[in-house]
């Protein structure tokens, strides 16, 4: 498909996705970023949409001594989801796994303190959402969070990706309502190879762009 960068940054991306989610503008309608990464490109995407914007945390459940190896994944609110298939080829018992659980579920509540500030979060049942990351590369943290927003009961799940490898994109497109994504590189290494500035979102950047995304009135985002 290309060989080099097709965005100038995070910016851009969000311009691009927000082009082909055009549909979906004064929607009921909530953005969800996967943090850090997806939140400026969310943001375009929501100022585009006229929709609130939040984040979506969730953190992978690692293999005991190799955290690397993921067995699944929690969410916020306390979901887990864990891949039993994998669980039982290491021949791991039913609480084999649950420090490691408490762990990420403490990083995750970490987390939202830290990127909300107090805000509360913008409720998604009855909506359509909209995920959007920056990039897939194995599409494993997209599709925890998919699986995680789909107990939360939205009425649509689309997902916004500015590249994806195609194993992930094709692997990802059967777990959603629709995916968005505008590059498929044949040959593809890193998500940051797409970006000619791809330099590191902070936590800092993720509070101060959802500050200036307050969090809708009660009742206006939901059902109907």
């Amino acid at each position: 498909m290309t060989d080099g960068p097709v965005y100038r940054n995070r910016a851009e991306a969000g311009a691009r996705l927000a082009d082909r989610l055009a549909r979906f503008a004064h929607r009921n309608v909530v953005v969800l970023a996967l943090p850090r990464g997806g939140v400026p490109v969310a943001e375009v995407i929501a100022n585009r949409l006229d929709a609130p914007l939040d984040v979506y945390v969730v953190r992978k459940v690692g293999a005991p001594g190799n955290p690397e190896y993921g067995l699944g994944a929690v969410g916020e609110g306390g979901t887990i989801l864990l891949d039993r298939a994998r669980v039982e080829e290491l021949g791991l018992g039913p609480h084999d796994l649950d420090d490691e659980v408490h762990r990420q579920l403490q990083e995750v509540e970490s987390r939202l303190r830290r990127f909300r500030a107090g805000r509360e979060p913008v409720p998604v049942e009855g909506t359509i959402v909209i995920l959007v990351d920056d990039g897939v590369a194995t599409g494993g943290t997209a599709r925890a969070a998919v699986r995680a927003l789909r107990m939360r009961r939205p009425q649509r799940l689309v997902l916004a990706v500015a590249v994806a490898s195609s194993q992930a994109y094709d692997a990802l497109a059967s777990e959603v309502d629709e995916i968005v994504c505008p590059c498929i590189p044949l040959n593809f290494f890193a998500v940051g190879e797409w970006y000619r500035d791809f330099s590191e979102v902070t936590d800092e950047q993720v509070v101060a762009i959802l500050a200036r995304h307050p969090p809708p009135l009660a009742g206006t985002v939901g059902r109907g």
